[in-house]
């Protein structure tokens, strides 16, 4: 693995995410899981963050609540200022579509739609006309260097250009946050390193990164690590602290 990229943009300290008291529980059979037992967080703008933990730990709980596809049992979580712990489900589809992007393991696009069409249908919700779809689709995609790989279906790609496929899929919508779940685990090592180098470059230009992995090797690249365990934060460090 490369050596992470220099300290870029700095981060601006309004927070961006918010949360306090989150709590996520669940019914299993007659037992109540606690996937989450109290969280806060901040997390402000420009901020290049990894949620790491174990199996069981709760990240995979904190990013649904913080992609807003899962609604905490109690807390409250703002976003940008709004409260989205209360919102109706309209209104956190349109949260989902505009503040936040997302970034799957498994890249999740259309196989028999191009490059510039996976790219293009996420502001399919937002009725812009097709050709200011066409124009932002393609500038997302030369952003991740991929503008001669338009036309292009998913199976006509690399793993590693699926997965900027992907990237500029959430990019486009210019989201206040990009929420990363294992994006380099389906990926060699060599297209981790080149995956990474472009969230890294993401970050520099200024965009808010949280980054959801097991890997310590992806964690190192961020500036900030949080580790859950049993649902709680375990500890939050900055890039250049001490590991507890």
């Amino acid at each position: 693995m490369a050596a992470p990229a220099a300290v870029g943009a700095a981060a601006d300290p309004t927070p961006v995410i918010a949360l306090r008291g989150i709590r996520r529980e669940y019914r299993m059979g007659d037992q109540t899981v606690h996937a989450l037992a109290g969280v806060d967080l901040d997390i402000g703008r420009n901020e290049y963050v990894a949620v790491i933990g174990a199996s069981g730990s709760g990240k995979s709980s904190l990013m649904n609540v913080l992609g807003c596809l899962d609604r905490p049992s109690a807390g409250t979580y703002c976003l940008n200022g709004r409260d989205v712990a209360g919102m109706n489900e309209a209104e956190l589809a349109r949260v989902r579509n505009r503040d936040i992007g997302f970034i799957f393991q498994s890249f999740n696009l259309l196989p028999r739609a191009s490059a510039l069409h996976n790219v293009m249908q996420p502001l399919v919700y937002r009725r812009l006309p097709i050709a200011r779809r066409r124009a932002l689709a393609t500038r997302a995609l030369e952003r991740v260097g991929l503008g001669s790989r338009m036309d292009h279906l998913p199976n006509q790609l690399s793993g590693g250009q699926r997965q900027r496929v992907a990237v500029a899929r959430a990019l486009v919508g210019e989201p206040a946050i990009l929420l990363a779940d294992e994006p380099t685990g389906n990926l060699d090592s060599a297209t981790t390193v080149e995956i990474m180098g472009l969230f890294d470059q993401l970050h520099a230009a200024g965009q808010t990164i949280i980054i959801v992995t097991h890997e310590p090797e992806i964690a190192e690249h961020c500036h900030r690590v949080i580790r859950l365990r049993d649902g709680t934060v375990e500890y939050d460090r900055r890039r250049g602290e001490p590991a507890p």
